[in-house]
């Protein structure tokens, strides 16, 4: 297996798996995202986003956290341009393209960038994504910033469980 720079992280096989997860399935990944919604809205999810964000760098992992956000960005722009491009082959016109891009690229990237945020700054929550959708609903909906972060993680998880 490559070494990434986020290897010796205690969730690095976590993270590994949400990169992976998210080449192979990001229509998943963006519905997920619309399903996961309702449980952290807006503010909730944003507070518990940059949480975790200012977490891992006072941790001094910002280096592998920017790395790891570099790679979900190149996931979710190649697997957007693919979708998109087929609901514009079809529609053909350049408006269509570009909403199919920016729907599937904004939904499947916010997903992933939310479960990497939550996996670099706490080390205690890669057990949440094995965890059932609906009581990581439930953690969620009490303000608990790794669950909010997670659930769309969660979900995808137990539609594929595929987590090596």
């Amino acid at each position: 297996m490559t070494q990434t720079v986020w290897a010796h992280l205690p969730n690095a096989k976590h993270i590994d798996w949400v990169l992976a997860s998210l080449k192979a399935h990001p229509k998943k990944w963006a519905a997920a995202w619309n399903a996961a919604r309702n449980a952290a809205r807006g503010e909730a999810r944003y507070a518990a986003w940059y949480a975790a964000k200012n977490a891992a760098y006072v941790a001094g992992r910002h280096t592998a956290f920017d790395a790891a956000f570099d790679a979900v960005r190149s996931a979710t722009r190649d697997a957007a341009k693919a979708a998109a491009k087929a609901a514009a082959w079809d529609a053909a016109k350049a408006a269509a393209w570009d909403a199919a891009y920016y729907a599937a690229w904004d939904a499947a990237h916010d997903t992933a960038t939310d479960a990497i945020a939550a996996l670099f700054a706490y080390d205690d929550c890669a057990y949440m994504i094995e965890s059932e959708v609906g009581e990581l609903k439930i953690i969620a909906a009490f303000g608990d910033q790794r669950a909010i972060l997670l659930l769309p993680a969660c979900i995808v998880y137990n539609e594929t469980k595929e987590l090596a």
